[in-house]
């Protein structure tokens, strides 16, 4: 019997006035821009100043096909999710000094690098750095990308095992490459996390969405039956053990377990010392006037 064909998303949706974010720049920006990635924004994080992209609404093909090298059946079946609202998603994972300057401390187990991405952070603790965030920026909500939106975010239009295609080298990521995969090369094993901007962005110039750090998700893994979905979220219990979402890989991992589509689950209530996380935020405020894309490369400040 043959097998059915892989789900196509619609590469044509949203219309493009929907593409674009209901207020352009957002109040919270110190600076802001368009490059060959897209929109940008730069809010201050206490004294470090974050970047965020636009991540746009779309339709993409979720999870892995039966295929793909070492793929776990909780990847598939593929299926297509629209996601009907754009956000703005942190270009790196959230680095020491980021969290440090919003919290005051800095529980991580590696170091060496103020820039090294924070982690032995439990779901709940993020959550608490997520309301400091709402307190000192204006007119945002600051959330956890649900897993669906990781995977949008980490694909970037990809239909491939990684990002950037369908193989690995350690020129590209930190994982423990004395593990090849699907054939290709070996060699460095780090066993430490590394700065946030150590390797080359993918197609939306967001930093290590594969290895380095596991990112936490918003919510918990749901099931995958093949059916498309708009907006889906996984369970949300909130039971210290709940399970929730990280996604990525880490500099511990396998290369494998960096793929766009590898699951994994952890604890809300405890801290890893190889899980982090990356946050988005989303616009409280209505529309003001229209969001037309810039020039190229244009950046304004504010006075």
């Amino acid at each position: 019997m043959n097998s059915p064909p892989p789900p196509v998303a619609d590469l044509t949706w949203p219309p493009e006035a929907q593409r674009w974010p209901p207020v352009f720049p957002p109040v919270c920006a110190c600076a802001w821009g368009d490059d060959r990635f897209g929109l940008w924004m730069d809010v201050v994080m206490g004294g470090p100043v974050q970047r965020f992209r636009w991540i746009e609404p779309g339709e993409f093909v979720m999870g892995s096909l039966a295929g793909e090298g070492e793929r776990r059946e909780r990847e598939g079946p593929q299926h297509v999710v629209r996601l009907t609202e754009g956000f703005w998603l942190a270009e790196t994972a959230c680095s020491q000094g980021v969290w440090e300057s919003v919290m005051g401390d800095n529980p991580s187990h590696f170091k060496d690098d103020p820039q090294n991405p924070v982690e032995q952070v439990s779901w709940d603790d993020v959550q608490g750095f997520l309301r400091e965030v709402e307190k000192r920026v204006p007119g945002v909500k600051a959330v956890l990308p649900t897993e669906a939106e990781w995977e949008y975010a980490c694909r970037a239009g990809s239909e491939t095992a990684f990002s950037w295609g369908d193989g690995i080298d350690p020129s590209q990521a930190n994982y423990d490459a004395r593990s090849s995969y699907a054939g290709g090369p070996t060699g460095e094993y780090r066993g430490k996390t590394v700065p946030v901007k150590s390797f080359e962005p993918n197609a939306w110039g967001l930093y290590q969405m594969h290895g380095n750090i596991l990112e936490r998700c918003a919510d918990g893994m749901r099931e995958y039956d093949g059916a498309p979905q708009v907006d889906p979220r996984g369970p949300a219990g909130d039971e210290p053990d709940a399970p929730r979402a990280v996604r990525g890989g880490s500099c511990f991992n396998s290369p494998h377990g960096l793929r766009a589509a590898f699951r994994d689950d952890g604890h809300r209530g405890v801290r890893y010392f190889n899980v982090g996380f990356r946050f988005s935020l989303r616009s409280t405020s209505g529309p003001e006037g229209s969001a037309e894309r810039l020039p190229e490369a244009a950046v304004t400040r504010d006075a």
